[in-house]
């Protein structure tokens, strides 16, 4: 199975998010200078490096190499914009530990490390003395100056955790929806080749079918013949003989696909498949079931078509009619069936409420099936929403001429 793939710059919401969040924030740090005394100019000459590169976080998540330091920096020099830049800095680091710019143990100390030494650095510079007066930070100035380290760690250890479990549950789901893609793909694959299997062991009946007949023509024509002579009656034997051999090795090479069948190491019972002049038969046995369908034919039918394509028309149909009692239970049918020069057209509707997304993608397999044995015929076959007011549409396009050769080839390539 394949890895998941989830780029390094994947965001799990809008795309408009970092613009929108950097926008805010951009407006809090405004907010923040004009609201605030302001002691310091290199605390302003810092803000833009903290807050405007997290416009461009979802292009170049790298960008929070940048964001951090400053960040860090800009609170070392004077802790004038608390919000501003504590704001900033969560941004920055969530953006590098949740596209993994860094592992998060590592990023985790070099933040920690970060924070201790402007913590050092406050108290070098005398942050915290107010002329003589107890510390800003606790009651006795012993350990009250550590804890700056502690918050900023303990934020930093936070902020990093939550960006690594997002992180991980995105590729959760990405490989979730990987698998599944997966095994829809297989599942059609499977469906795919059972239904070329089908068709083959149909195309079988139907070819054995019509070896047997000449067969059985040319050894009867031995014998009802008068006045043959002994050429003519060889070679009426060896056109038996040849076809009887055609059939054993017919047989014998699609023996393996009937391995799921009982008896499948005795020779299959050669049965004629339906053809066109068993639509009624089972238009009658949808009636007979509560169903309602009708049929309407247009053209002139020829005299003679090719037996895999009047086995696929009644396949199809005979799937449709499935499809519409499973789904669309007490809906009236409309078959159209048009004969035409070099095709033959079939246009199947219902009243039913419509196809549902779940209905076209997932459980059974009849309209890849379908759609299978129109692509063996050289044809092509649609099926979806019949209008705006419901109901389920199949059209398939059949061509005559080209039918029986692409449908052989399809089965046997």
């Amino acid at each position: 199975m394949r890895q998941s793939s989830l780029r390094p710059t994947a965001w799990p919401r809008s795309p408009r998010y970092p613009y929108v969040s950097g926008a805010l924030l951009v407006v809090l740090a405004a907010a923040e200078v004009l609201h605030s005394r302001i002691t310091s100019m290199t605390v302003l000459a810092t803000l833009p490096l903290v807050v405007l590169p997290l416009l461009w976080r979802r292009r170049e998540p790298r960008i929070g190499l940048l964001v951090v330091p400053a960040a860090l920096l800009n609170f070392l020099f004077r802790p004038e914009l608390l919000m501003t830049v504590a704001v900033a800095g969560v941004m920055g680091l969530y953006t590098l530990a949740r596209h993994r710019v860094l592992h998060p143990a590592l990023l985790s100390a070099a933040a920690i490390t970060g924070s201790l030494l402007v913590n050092v650095g406050h108290v070098v510079m005398g942050v915290y003395d107010l002329g003589g007066r107890a510390p800003a930070v606790g009651a006795d100035g012993s350990l009250s100056y550590f804890t700056e380290s502690f918050v900023l760690a303990v934020g930093v250890v936070a902020t990093v955790g939550v960006a690594d479990a997002t992180r991980s549950r995105e590729e959760s789901r990405q490989a979730r929806e990987a698998a599944q893609r997966e095994l829809i793909a297989m599942e059609r694959r499977h469906a795919a080749a059972q239904e070329r299997a089908a068709i083959a062991r149909e195309l079988h009946d139907i070819v054995a079918h019509s070896v047997s007949v000449i067969a059985v023509q040319a050894e009867s024509a031995t014998y009802t013949t008068p006045d043959l002579s002994p050429p003519a009656r060889d070679g009426f034997q060896q056109i038996a003989s040849s076809a009887r051999s055609a059939l054993t090795e017919l047989r014998r090479l699609l023996s393996v696909l009937r391995a799921d069948e009982a008896g499948a190491e005795e020779a299959a019972p050669v049965v004629p498949q339906p053809t066109l002049d068993s639509l009624g038969a089972l238009l009658e046995a949808h009636r007979s079931g509560g169903g309602e369908v009708t049929l309407h034919t247009a053209g002139t039918r020829p005299a003679v078509l090719p037996p895999s394509l009047e086995l696929t028309v009644y396949r199809i149909v005979q799937e449709a009619l499935t499809n519409a009692r499973r789904h669309a239970r007490g809906a009236a049918v409309d078959i159209r069936l048009t004969y035409e020069e070099d095709e033959v057209r079939l246009r199947i509707t219902d009243d039913g409420p419509g196809p549902r997304t779940p209905r076209l993608d997932t459980g059974g397999h009849g309209l890849s099936g379908m759609r299978e044995r129109a692509n063996l015929l050289g044809g092509r076959l649609t099926c979806g929403p019949a209008g705006p007011g419901g109901g389920f549409l199949i059209e398939a396009e059949l061509p005559v001429r080209a039918g029986a050769k692409s449908f052989a080839e399809g089965v046997y390539e």
